[in-house]
């Protein structure tokens, strides 16, 4: 529900009524401008949303930005692993300096500061903190100091921490020994760690998130192999993975739950990663029916335990279905015991969403045999885009704003109106040469959060947003090529300098806004981020020079320097000689 001192006005749009509006937005909380005759995912652009309480942030992950992947005795993780098998990542990048924010905590917090962000969005390495994976072998309190560092810094600058204990980055010799998350051993072993994170940071500390994105740890790094620890278990592995991944997510709830909220007041969620599905023919029954299937099998896998104690209905019947077609004598879905689905309901304070892209769904009927099982097969349909939808140039990310919308009331319907924080959103781009003047994810960030308040104003239960992300960084199997970043990170460069992109400047507004004012005002905005980021890409574009004189200075002055001596030491010995 909207708060009770909600005002909301609905209005034709007209010069005479932007005066109406300016004048008296003093006396209304969220206003709006409507227009009847649009279609339903154009037909508000919201003006301001000024209730109090809302969170603004962006964030990152630890693989992706800290750097220092070897140092201050930090254990090796599945992605350090993998990133340095030939082949796997994009050019061969790994994440082994990033943008070394372990040595740039008050350097990314002014940034932060500067963005007026209310929160910062980050996980904590497990390897760092335990190299092990076991927290009774060793805890290195050198990683332990960093993340102290990290929060302090941030609560300094009035900035909520909103810690991920899993962005990913699985201890290695947890993956040797027992097969990562194939092995319910990693359900206490993760306990374990939940519960020394909570011990030394939950005085500080009061939004813990489980998981971000299981769907993308299961699928793509049991199933297809993309991802770290790149397995190609086809059928089953994404299912067993994830199976203990929502166990041991409950598990650390009840252990926060019982041992831990009383005195340190937090809440533990879950973040879940979900792309909205479309119909292709909203007239077609069984075009329908792919539809809530694609999201099903996506968000629904993770969120309907959580919530309601079991799977989904759909993937229940559409995997056990072709598990028999296949000849086995059992789904190859895992089954909860009556216990754990008692145990795992309802062990959610807050939902984390992450959100990027929408896509057109059909019904597709795909073969049942044992060889073609697969996560992709069972679900019986097709992905579609449409090629008039705006590609900043990722093959996987198209903005499609409305659907934003839709995904977050079906939440709403679906989970019994949750407490939501979005905990990604936001659009990346690949090019090859230095592009500050974003204005492509300007324009994504307007549409994509003005969807976000349309859900609001119907009743979806919205606490905060993060944008995605405050930094360029590694982005898994695409390495460097993709960038996400508010801010641009020279990666050619040995310090990594951070350049504000223009997307800086109108999310700043948005946040000191809390959210739109009126049209003209956010043109403005526009308009003056795009001007502000021009010299800064002329400086920026004159930075390989720069690296060029770095090269010079590192590497060509000492060289010459050497064989300077070595001429001389040698013209030396021949003036000897010819002396005796």
């Amino acid at each position: 529900m909207l708060p009770d001192n909600l005002v909301i006005v609905y209005c034709y749009y007209t010069n005479f009524t932007q005066v109406l509006l300016e004048r008296f937005a003093s006396m209304c909380e969220f206003w709006l401008e409507y227009d009847m005759f649009t279609p339903d995912h154009a037909s508000f652009y919201l003006l301001t949303f000024c209730f109090s309480g809302f969170s603004w942030g962006a964030g990152g992950s630890a693989y992706q930005t800290e750097g220092a992947w070897d140092k201050d005795g930090k254990g090796l993780s599945i992605w350090d692993v993998f990133s340095h098998k030939k082949g796997k990542i994009q050019q061969n990048d790994t994440g082994d300096f990033s943008c070394e924010g372990y040595y740039k905590v008050k350097d990314d917090v002014s940034l932060m500061k500067e963005l007026r962000l209310n929160h910062y969005r980050f996980s904590i390495s497990w390897p760092r903190l335990l190299p092990t994976g076991i927290k009774s072998d060793h805890v290195n309190e050198k990683g332990i100091q960093y993340y102290d560092h990290l929060i302090n810094h941030l609560l300094e600058n009035k900035i909520t921490p909103i810690v991920t204990l899993y962005h990913w980055d699985l201890p290695q010799v947890l993956q040797e020994k027992y097969g990562g998350w194939q092995n319910i051993s990693m359900v206490n072993y993760f306990n374990e760690f939940a519960n020394l994170c909570f011990e030394r940071f939950g005085d500080r500390v009061k939004y813990w998130i489980t998981f971000n994105n299981p769907w993308s740890v299961a699928v793509e790094g049991y199933e297809t192999g993309e991802h770290a620890p790149g397995l190609r278990l086809r059928g089953t592995g994404a299912y067993r993975a994830a199976h203990h991944i929502i166990k041991a997510h409950a598990k650390v709830w009840h252990t926060y739950d019982t041992q831990w909220r009383g005195k340190q007041k937090g809440l533990v969620g879950i973040a879940l990663s979900g792309e909205w599905g479309e119909p292709v023919d909203i007239s077609n029954q069984k075009d329908i029916e792919a539809a809530e299937r694609y999201v099903q099998f996506h968000l629904g896998w993770f969120a309907t335990p959580i919530f309601h104690g079991d799977y989904p209905q759909v993937m229940k019947d559409f995997i056990g279905i072709k598990s028999v077609q296949q000849g086995l004598g059992t789904s190859r879905l895992p089954t909860f015991s009556p216990q754990e689905k008692s145990y795992i309901k309802g062990t959610c304070d807050f939902l984390g969403i992450g959100h990027f892209t929408t896509r057109y769904i059909t019904q597709k009927n795909n073969p049942s045999g044992r060889s073609s099982s697969n996560y992709f097969s069972d679900r019986d349909l097709a992905e579609l885009v449409d090629p008039r939808w705006p590609d900043p140039g990722s093959e996987w990310l198209y903005a499609v704003p409305w659907g934003f919308r839709r995904l977050l009331n079906f939440v709403k319907t679906q989970y019994g109106n949750p407490m939501i924080y979005v905990t990604e959103n936001g659009v990346s781009e690949k090019m090859l040469c230095t592009e500050l003047c974003d204005e492509w994810r300007i324009q994504y960030y307007k549409d994509y959060i003005n969807e976000m308040l349309k859900a609001i104003k119907d009743g979806v239960n919205v606490k905060g947003y993060t944008a995605w992300s405050l930094l360029d960084k590694f982005e898994w199997d695409e390495g460097f090529s993709e960038r996400f970043g508010l801010y641009y990170v020279d990666f050619r460069n040995k310090n990594k300098p951070r350049y504000p992109k223009a997307s800086v400047q109108f999310y700043k507004r948005i946040i000191s806004s809390n959210g739109f004012p009126n049209q003209r005002e956010v043109e403005n905005w526009r308009r003056k981020a795009v001007e502000t980021c021009s010299s800064s890409n002329q400086l920026l574009a004159a930075d390989p020079l720069t690296s060029h004189m770095e090269m010079v200075t590192e590497i060509v002055v000492p060289t010459v320097c050497t064989l300077s001596i070595l001429l001389s030491a040698i013209f030396l010995m021949f003036l000897l000689r010819r002396r005796n």
